[in-house]
């Protein structure tokens, strides 16, 4: 039976009220022992998203009740494991999400659900492997769990030169989907590079002019984009958002089937990116790299307050 008496104490950042960076904590924690089917990581890198900024204003759509621990997506090493966990065991490299709430992983040691992490390619490194787990799992099952595409057939993936978009294209393109892209002036040759096949610079020309009868949209960005949308599927094509829930007397009239959907990182979802990695089928993309104390100057980023690079930002414990 796996040892699971050792006490782990380090860092972490807390929020004790919802608000702006500055309800942020860095706080020394104990890290409670893990449950039967968790494990304890020591913490190498954590992505930051959004969505952690969502929860710190309290703007999540989940409960989310305080304190907590900000953070979701890791990388790091197993320093314990729960009685039932047997995929993995003290000292495997592991990536993927903490919980299901999308908390506690900007934590020197986190407690992670077994089920939502995989091993961690031997190819990436832990900044690298931090970086992927949310956006990555959302935009494959954006293509293929939620809007069903099979080779061949046609999507158009808007915000794609984004942290989601970016790999989203790739998938596409491994799955020999025609995919229709669009991107700003600065963006297209990146798209291009990634694998669009179609790549519409939304500053200069309306996409919803040049394209008829997509097999589906994968919105990326929501508001008049998404609306606009509507009009270039195809009877019977779906429209698939991970940022707003779409009109639903919109997607009747045009007789489409349009939903809003919330990620589900598991295992299983992870060990598809982790093939692609460990296949060199992925280009990654990292964005800046910030020392764990920093993690309020990442929030500051995502906030606007600060300038902030492409790519998903990620905190390193090195």
């Amino acid at each position: 039976m796996p040892d699971v008496s050792r006490n782990f104490t380090g860092k972490v950042w807390r929020v004790h009220q919802f608000g702006p960076p500055d309800v942020m904590q860095l706080e020394l924690s104990e890290t409670p022992a893990p449950g039967a089917d968790e494990v304890i990581v020591k913490v190498r890198a954590a992505g930051v998203g959004p969505w952690d900024g969502w929860i710190r204003a309290g703007n999540s759509a989940l409960p989310q009740p305080l304190p907590l621990i900000l953070g979701s997506d890791i990388s790091g090493e197993v320093a314990a494991v729960g009685t039932g966990v047997t995929r993995f065991k003290v000292g495997d490299d592991v990536y993927g999400v903490t919980n299901k709430r999308f908390c506690g992983g900007y934590a020197q040691y986190a407690v992670a659900e077994a089920t939502m992490l995989d091993h961690k390619p031997v190819s990436i490194d832990h900044v690298g492997a931090a970086s992927l787990p949310v956006i990555a799992v959302t935009a494959w099952q954006a293509l293929f769990d939620q809007a069903g595409l099979k080779k061949g057939q046609s999507v158009l993936i808007h915000g794609s030169a984004g942290n989601v978009g970016a790999y989203a294209v790739q998938f596409a393109r491994e799955a020999g989907l025609r995919t229709i892209c669009t991107a700003s002036s600065g963006d297209t040759d990146s798209v291009f590079a990634l694998g669009g096949e179609t790549v519409i610079d939304y500053t200069k020309t309306g996409f919803d002019d040049e394209i008829r009868d997509v097999d589906a949209v994968i919105d990326l960005v929501g508001g008049e984009t998404q609306t606009r949308s509507f009009r270039v599927l195809k009877k019977g094509g779906r429209m698939i958002s991970a940022v707003s829930v779409p009109d639903q007397m919109l997607a009747a009239q045009h007789q489409v089937l349009a939903k809003f959907f919330l990620v589900d990182v598991s295992t299983s979802s992870l060990a598809r990116i982790s093939s692609l990695i460990s296949r060199n089928a992925l280009k990654m993309n990292v964005g800046a790299t910030l020392g764990f104390e920093q993690a309020k100057e990442a929030h500051l980023m995502l906030e606007g307050q600060l300038p902030r690079q492409k790519g998903k930002t990620v905190l390193t414990m090195d």
